[in-house]
């Protein structure tokens, strides 16, 4: 599977971005797909995550409530919408396809296909 990540861009605080995340190769459709970012200086953290059908969906406290994350498998794709940025969302964000179809995983090393990164900065 490959994974690529779009979207990125610089926004002012309280704006909205929406990343994109197509996936190519192998069929994505039956694992749980996720977002992480990681900002300069510190380790990568989980964002979202969603199950194989979009049935449910999980979020890290820090963006619950701003973020959606989504899919269309007939596409292979994943999204992920951001609203009310803030500077402290600023970071590269990866998609990421996790080994499990229905168990979202907040850790990393759960995940064994990643993107390249796509630039997210938040100006305050």
């Amino acid at each position: 599977v490959q994974l690529q990540a779009s979207g990125g861009g610089l926004v002012q605080a309280g704006g909205s971005l929406r990343l994109s995340c197509a996936a190519s190769g192998r069929t994505f459709s039956p694992y749980v797909m996720g977002w992480f970012r990681q900002a300069p200086g510190k380790e990568r953290e989980f964002v979202a995550g969603i199950t194989w059908n979009g049935g449910s969906t999980y979020y890290a406290d820090s963006v619950k409530g701003r973020f959606t994350i989504s899919r269309d498998n007939a596409k292979n794709m994943v999204y992920l919408q951001m609203n009310s940025l803030k500077a402290e969302d600023t970071g590269d964000y990866y998609c990421a396809r996790d080994l499990s179809a229905r168990i979202i995983s907040s850790r990393a090393s759960s995940y064994d296909y990643w993107g390249q990164g796509t630039q997210v900065t938040v100006s305050s």
